[in-house]
């Protein structure tokens, strides 16, 4: 499952123990509406390993900026609250898969 990331949560849930990914894109995004069912997808099949979530950089751009979050899609992974990777752009399920394991791995 994906959480939906806000201003209101954010600290919270990414700034706990343990690894999360944040798909940082907007509703009017092509590569971020290919990419949401990837994420989907790896969020049921690598559960238990990382948590998942998104977040809209229209509703919440403060954030997206204090991230450097320039164009979307863009991953970010994060470590106990630190982002330790990023990536842009759309990729296929297992590209993402490789690219989460390396980093986790790490």
């Amino acid at each position: 499952m994906v959480m939906e990331l806000n201003s209101q949560n954010f600290k919270e849930e990414v700034g706990s123990k343990g690894f999360v990914l944040v798909d940082f894109w907007a509703p009017w995004c092509g590569p971020c509406r290919m990419l949401g069912p990837v994420i989907e997808s790896l969020s049921e099949t690598m559960k238990g390993k990382l948590k998942f979530a998104k977040l809209n950089v229209d509703d919440e751009g403060e954030i997206a900026g204090a991230f450097g979050v320039m164009s979307i899609p863009a991953i970010i992974l994060f470590k106990d609250g630190k982002a330790i990777a990023q990536r842009t752009g759309a990729a296929q399920a297992d590209a993402m898969k490789k690219w989460i394991e390396e980093t986790l791995a790490k």
